[in-house]
């Protein structure tokens, strides 16, 4: 699916990634904040945490995150189970 179809997922609450990205295990998600949360608006972030790489140095985090112009007219985006 493109990058529209994938924020369109975000927004119903999956969770999608690009076949594309280097490493298995990545994803990116909605933060929606609740009454307790110090953000105001909706965000998106990645997820590295489940990542399988071979890189043992390579960071298993989550982070804010903004597509590059790649990921925005990428047409591998899919839903993450």
């Amino acid at each position: 699916m493109n990058y529209g179809q994938a924020l369109e997922a975000l927004k119903d609450g999956k969770k999608v990634a690009r076949s594309g990205w280097n490493g298995r295990g990545i994803f990116v998600a909605l933060q929606v904040p609740d009454e307790h949360s110090k953000m105001r608006f909706p965000y998106t972030y990645i997820d590295t945490t489940g990542l399988e790489s071979e890189n043992a140095d390579a960071r298993r985090v989550c982070v804010p995150w903004l597509p590059s112009q790649t990921d925005q007219l990428s047409e591998d985006w899919y839903v993450v189970n």
